[in-house]
């Protein structure tokens, strides 16, 4: 007897619905066809183990089971459970009408109970737009199935209940989550504040501008200045995510299997801190059938790299593209994969090897022209996509130890949410541009208008300071952002005079 039900595959961020059709007939043999990879192939184990232990038998006749379409490359252990269903509908086990109208996943253990998955809520959100009355998965992924409405999901601890719940004999009831009321109570649950953080005053404000103007940051200072302190509480100023926003952060870690048990929406911007000693493949993603890397799971959020020129050479050059486009396009000979990479780069690094050179207290020694190398380690391309280049100094013990209660997050993100309204009117209209950052040089000319005296500012500051050219459009951008974090129409001379002291490292006599 033929029976069919319904599963997912997921290729990038999407879903498409796969076909499991299982014939049970006079033969022997069990084959598994449709391209399975070898997880899957190895699911007639656990579902023999899993039907025997739940109650029933496994058919000793000739069982195909086809996986459709046949052509597309299907892998991991959720196909357990739509398949062990189709073979107990198939040799007639079990009497139900309702197996094609579930999405069902799950991943059998031997006792027949179901573990968790990932990458379930593109399969959630392609059941619905497929028009199928529910979705029958482990109970553990059930919260993040939720959180898309006008879908039945039914989270199962075993093959038992998911029979139940065919044969209309389970009290089972679907989830029900309000997506809304869990997106507004999360959105500000940060748990660092910028409130904890004593001194750095020119630090939270070179922050608090690239907050505003969506623009990538680097902080050179010694060891234990509080560049790591400062880059954690760095999403705590960033506007809330939208809900569209929310959805799509929380589809990629998903699929990325990084949500963990009886998560649901994440409500927060993301951070991510990669160790140096990542691959170019993990930080960009990759893999067979292509995987989110940081950079994606870094989307609508911040992706900091800590200790930079300690990243290989190749890694930090991976990202040059990611940066412009806001996209990453994974290529294999038979698929192409794009994964959104709309991240904010924060970075840190010693100023040396050792770590003190222009340091106020303690001096370097590092040998002549090792200042100049570690810098070098930084390709220039990558630096022309970083904005602000900030120096950190550390804190005096009167700073650490002083009464005053620093500005909290809370505070600061409010000034940067005006900055940000006023950008969104600015730019109303014109495609991939929301923000300063994203600027390309001819809506540069129009919107960054200096007068005759900021010109000359700016003129001397490239001469005296020997800023490069690449200079010029950073410190244009900067400075409007500044303007705008101030209210001011125009770009001040002021508003310059501020943006210019954010390119230490294009200075030439910077490195000595």
């Amino acid at each position: 007897m033929l029976a069919k039900s319904y599963g997912s595959s997921v290729f990038g961020v999407d879903a498409n619905v796969i076909t499991i059709e299982v014939n049970v007939s006079q033969g022997t043999k069990f084959h598994m066809v449709g391209l399975p990879d070898n997880a899957i192939k190895e699911s007639e184990h656990r579902i023999d183990a899993a039907i025997k232990y739940s109650g029933y038998k496994m058919p000793r006749q000739k069982v195909v089971v086809n996986l459709a379409p046949a052509d597309v490359k299907k892998e991991g252990s959720a196909y357990d459970l739509p398949i062990a269903l189709g073979i107990l509908s198939g040799s007639e086990q079990i009497f139900t009408e309702e197996l094609g109208e579930y999405m069902i996943m799950g991943e059998l253990a031997l006792d027949g109970t179901l573990r968790p998955i990932k990458g379930v809520l593109p399969i959630a959100i392609e059941a619905r737009k497929q028009g199928f009355k529910g979705f029958i998965l482990p109970q553990e992924n059930a919260a993040e199935a939720a959180i898309v409405n006008n879908l039945d999901v039914i989270g199962v601890s075993n093959l038992n209940e998911a029979i139940g719940v065919l044969e209309g004999t389970s009290d089972i009831k679907p989830v029900e989550m309000d997506t809304r009321d869990i997106f507004f109570t999360n959105i500000n649950d940060y748990e660092a504040d910028f409130a904890d953080v004593q001194g750095q005053e020119n630090i939270k404000r070179a922050l608090e501008i690239a907050a505003a103007g969506g623009h990538n940051v680097i902080m050179v200072g010694p060891p234990g200045a509080g560049k790591t302190m400062l880059a954690k509480r760095f999403p705590s100023i960033l506007p809330p995510l939208s809900l569209t926003e929310a959805l799509e952060t929380t589809k990629i870690h998903s699929v990325a299997g990084r949500l963990g048990a009886n998560a649901s929406l994440i409500a927060t911007r993301p951070y991510r801190a990669p160790h140096h000693t990542i691959s170019d493949v993990a930080l960009v993603g990759g893999g067979g059938i292509p995987q989110p890397g940081e950079i994606s799971l870094a989307n609508n959020g911040v992706l900091f790299l800590d200790e930079l020129p300690e990243f290989k050479r190749t890694v930090l050059e991976v990202m040059r593209q990611p940066l412009e486009e806001r996209r990453v396009t994974i290529s294999r000979a038979k698929v192409s994969v794009d994964f959104p990479a709309n991240f904010m780069l924060l970075a840190s690094m010693n100023p040396c090897p050792c770590g003190y050179y222009n340091h106020p207290e303690k001096e370097c020694v590092c040998p002549p022209g090792s200042v100049k190398r570690y810098l070098n380690k930084v390709s220039g391309p990558l630096l022309d996509r970083i904005d602000l280049h900030v120096e950190v100094t550390p804190v005096s013990f009167d700073q650490m130890t002083a009464d005053r209660k620093a500005e909290s997050s809370e505070t600061i993100r409010t000034r940067v949410i005006a900055a940000k309204e006023v950008q969104k009117e600015r730019f109303e209209g014109l495609e991939d541009i929301h923000s300063n950052a994203l600027m390309p040089s001819q809506i540069v000319k129009e919107v960054c208008v200096i007068n005759s005296a900021g010109k000359a500012l700016l003129k001397n500051a490239m001469e005296k300071l020997g800023l490069s050219a690449r200079a010029y459009d950073r410190i244009m951008k900067v400075s409007r952002t500044i303007a705008d974090l101030a209210g001011s129409e125009d770009i001040k001379i002021e508003h310059l005079a501020e943006a210019i002291q954010y390119r230490s490292l294009d200075r030439e006599e910077w490195a000595g």
